[in-house]
């Protein structure tokens, strides 16, 4: 240890005297002291007291004075002689440095005096002016770094309420090797002024002051990305305690940092808050002492320490000048950053990166350390190791991405899309993206990350493969639905001539072969070697029972001729519906129309003057599901009409229904509540059906966006087919025409036993002129049944003389026999009047 009084000579062994020696050597420091101080210091107490300590020693041990040596006591009020060499060297100004706002600023005052001084044995003599001498009296100036502590955060002990030691949180006197306060095993911690418990110092924050005219900035702020030399001292040769922050140059005023050799700063406060940075802050605090330990490395010690997180000995070696960047072949040329990279090391990375290692290194396997990092998720090294310039790309065409996509690292997935360095769509040495790594691996919500950024499915492999084919060799029919929701073809076919449908019949997934079946896959297709997905099953599996009926369903019974169902279409919405609706045709050849376009919200092709601004929007502010009567929305509606199911209540009018309202963008309710079902969108699965008199129809509630046009445009359309009637009682009529724009329910037909009625209800905007119209069953409705409303006596007035109802209904009023019967009644009544009114007709009274 050194005496904070006095420097021994280098080179030479320091003898140990009698207790009587030493307690004549305390007796002169003292007197010196008491001399030169203006009055009494807590330094001299402490002195005197250690002086007492050791005159009541019996055999003058050389404890006692080891433990003199090794006490924190400062010399901030002590004058050292005249050094002319050092004084010269200032050029006549004064050399103290402050941490004003963030920056370390030299003054550049004049010297009146000659005499040197310091805070303590490890900072250098210093010729000051005299204001900073007579803050360094005040002790305001830190022992441990020799920044004088003017403004900033600083700990302040005060162990007189006349006295105020200032110093760095980082630059406490450390003793012994026993475990502190707080269980940080860095030993003992002390003021560095008296050799009070530091425990007991309180944080203190001095407003920042504007420097004086004699002053001048030495070292950059944290924007800037240099430090000048000047700011980067040295005392004895040696590295000393800095307050340079890492990476931007700035400065740390409440923690400790150190130089490098290459002249790179180390400091905490560029590691998140947390045990990495407390590990890397205890470190910087022990160097000095285990440095006197004059321990001896090998550049093959390095990546086990790095290993075993060692950060102290793996600091210590960096101090020594080892190679951060030393490859052994023992150990297959992985450096110590890729050991630090996998364990998730994040301070030993930082250290090994400032000290110079390689951020790139590779191993024998072309392994870097961001790879090493990835492929152990740990996700904190790999933000770092991008951050300080890490290539996610590898010479295979691998990318980091792949890896953390098979591995199904959500969080790293995101990390490399963010940094926007990697492509999604990048193919390694097999022809393979992330997403079919992804998809092998069966990590479903890696795939909707990239699907949402992009990922293209139908890229192949080298064996021509396409992405699920994977999914379909994995078995996971969910994964499968989402690849093929993105676009990839189901008839995609490998370099052996296998189709998805194949390997999933191979595999014995019934879950994948039932959807593909259910998209049209074809059961007859034969591979390269002349097998088709029957074939390949297993014999009276589940699989192969269900290709087996599937196959019967689409060649028809024996005996019986009819026309293959097949699916010509695997969604019609195009996606812009929550399930797919499929197209199909048992009939005859003709394709899935066309001449539309399918939308799920309405659409004005001229100027409607609609009021959606959302403050004129009636809302509730309810907490519940919105079951409450007082839900505003709901007496809007008079009521609210949903159940707990989200199905009408059965006392709703069905004959005249009422407006529903459902709650909006501007309730405070949660989006799931009660009242909020057209809006959620289709929830079941719904067919479009080719058949033989009606044409297309819908097989089997959902809401009805079409086209909004004006009666007056309405009246001049050639085709009125699809025109729909808003019913406004007030001002202009408006309908909704679905002949050019509009979603399923354009397919809807009449029935005149309908088993849906139409509603009007009120989601986005409360404009009474422009309804949604959404279609509620009626009745319970069976699989495959057909839907369909009633489009009023107005529609058949016009349009009977056109064609006549084909719905096939016991109550059918518009068929043609229907027509004929109603004529013909009409008939006898105009050729005898007096005959009164037919008795089977209900008269109104």
């Amino acid at each position: 240890g050194e005496s904070p009084w006095k420097q021994p000579e280098k080179g030479r062994e320091k003898p140990t005297p009698p207790a009587a020696e030493a307690e004549r050597v305390m007796l002169n420091l003292l007197s010196l002291c008491v001399c030169v101080c203006v009055y009494v210091s807590v330094c001299l107490s402490v002195c005197l007291s250690l002086s007492r300590s050791l005159s009541l020693s019996p055999d003058g041990s050389d404890r006692e004075m080891e433990r003199l040596e090794e006490l924190p006591l400062c010399s901030c009020r002590m004058e050292a002689p005249r050094v002319d060499r050092l004084t010269a060297h200032a050029n006549r100004t004064c050399m103290a440095i402050e941490s004003i706002n963030g920056q370390l600023v030299g003054c550049t005052n004049a010297i009146v005096k000659g005499e040197t001084m310091r805070p303590s044995s490890r900072v250098s003599l210093m010729v000051l002016c005299e204001t900073h001498r007579s803050h360094m009296v005040k002790h305001h100036c830190c022992p441990g770094c020799g920044y004088f502590c003017l403004s900033g955060t600083f700990l302040e002990c005060c162990p007189d309420v006349r006295i105020a030691h200032r110093f760095h949180r980082g630059c406490v006197s450390v003793l012994g090797g026993g475990r502190g306060r707080g269980g940080m095993g860095v030993g003992l911690l002390f003021c560095p002024h008296c050799g009070e418990d530091a425990s007991e110092a309180q944080e203190v924050t001095i407003p920042p002051s504007t420097p004086s005219s004699g002053a001048a900035v030495i070292t950059a702020t944290a924007s800037s990305t240099t430090t000048t030399p000047s700011a980067r001292m040295r005392w004895r040769g040696e590295v000393r305690k800095d307050v340079v922050a890492v990476g931007d140059g700035g400065v740390d005023s409440v923690g400790p940092s150190l130089v490098l050799p290459n002249g790179k700063p180390v400091c905490p406060s560029a590691l998140p808050p947390g045990d990495r940075r407390a590990a890397l802050q205890r470190a910087i605090l022990t160097q000095d002492t285990e440095r006197r330990k004059k321990l001896r490395f090998h550049p093959r010690q390095l990546y086990p320490a790095a290993k075993q997180g060692e950060v102290q000995k793996v600091l210590l070696m960096l101090i020594e000048g080892i190679d951060p960047a030393y490859q052994a072949d023992s150990q297959n040329r992985r450096c110590a950053l890729h050991a630090a990279a996998q364990r998730g090391l994040v301070e030993i990375c930082y250290l090994l990166l400032q000290a110079g290692a390689k951020v790139d290194a590779q191993d024998k396997s072309q392994r870097t350390p961001l790879l090493e990092a990835i492929i152990n998720n740990q996700v904190e090294v790999a933000r770092y190791l991008i951050q300080s310039g890490a290539c996610v790309y590898h010479e295979d065409g691998s990318t980091g991405l792949h890896h953390a996509a098979k591995l199904g690292n959500l969080e790293i997935v995101t990390l490399l899309l963010n940094t926007g360095q990697v492509d999604i769509n990048a193919q390694d040495s097999g022809g393979w993206t992330p997403i079919i790594w992804a998809a092998e691996h069966r990590h479903k919500e890696v795939i909707r990350a990239l699907l949402n950024r992009g990922a293209d499915v139908t890229l192949k492999d080298k064996e021509m493969n396409v992405c699920l084919h994977w999914a379909s060799f994995a078995g996971s029919a969910e994964i499968a639905e989402l690849i093929l929701n993105a676009g990839c073809p189901l008839i995609s076919v490998n370099m052996h001539g296998d189709t998805p449908l194949h390997i999933a019949a191979r595999e014995g997934y019934l879950a994948c072969v039932t959807l593909f079946l259910s998209r049209g896959a074809d059961i007859d297709i034969m591979n390269k070697e002349g097998d088709t997905p029957l074939s390949l099953a297993r014999a009276d599996s589940p699989v192969w029972v269900s290709l087996q009926i599937n196959r019967k369903l689409r060649r028809g019974v024996a005996n019986r001729i009819v026309r293959t169902e097949r699916i010509i279409c695997s969604d019609v919405a195009q996606g812009y519906e929550n399930v797919p609706i499929p197209c199909v045709n048992g009939v005859d050849d003709e394709g899935c129309p066309s001449d539309y376009k399918y939308i799920a919200e309405n659409c004005e092709t001229s100027a409607m003057n609609i009021d959606r601004n959302i403050t004129h929007l009636q809302h509730c502010n309810c907490t519940d599901d919105c079951s409450s009567s007082n839900c505003l929305c709901g007496q809007l509606s008079i009521r609210c009409w949903y159940d707990k199911d989200q199905r009408l209540l059965q006392e709703f009018n069905k004959i005249e229904p009422p407006l529903i309202f459902e709650c909006n963008l501007a309730c405070s309710c949660h989006k799931t509540c009660k009242n909020r079902v057209v809006q959620a969108g289709i929830k079941v699965r719904l067919q479009l059906y080719r058949t033989e008199k009606m044409g297309w129809v819908c097989v089997f509630f959902l809401p009805h966006p079409h086209q909004l046009i004006s009666d007056a445009e309405a009246d001049v359309r050639e085709d009125d087919s699809y025109l729909f009637d808003l019913d406004n009682k007030d001002g202009e009529v408006y309908c909704i025409d679905a002949r050019y724009y509009g979603n399923i329910s354009r397919f809807i037909n009449h029935l005149c036993d309908p088993n849906i009625i139409p509603v009007r209800v009120f989601m986005l905007h409360q404009d009474l002129r422009f309804p949604r119209i959404a279609f509620f069953s009626s009745r319970d409705i069976l699989t495959g049944q057909e839907l369909g409303f009633d489009y009023g006596d107005r529609f058949w007035d016009i349009k009977s003389k056109y064609f006549t109802c084909q719905c096939g209904s016991e109550k059918c009023k518009h068929s043609a026999e229907a027509i004929a019967l109603e004529q013909s009644r009409l008939a006898r009544l105009e050729a005898c009047p007096e005959t009164g009114p037919d008795p089977g007709l209900a008269v109104n009274l």
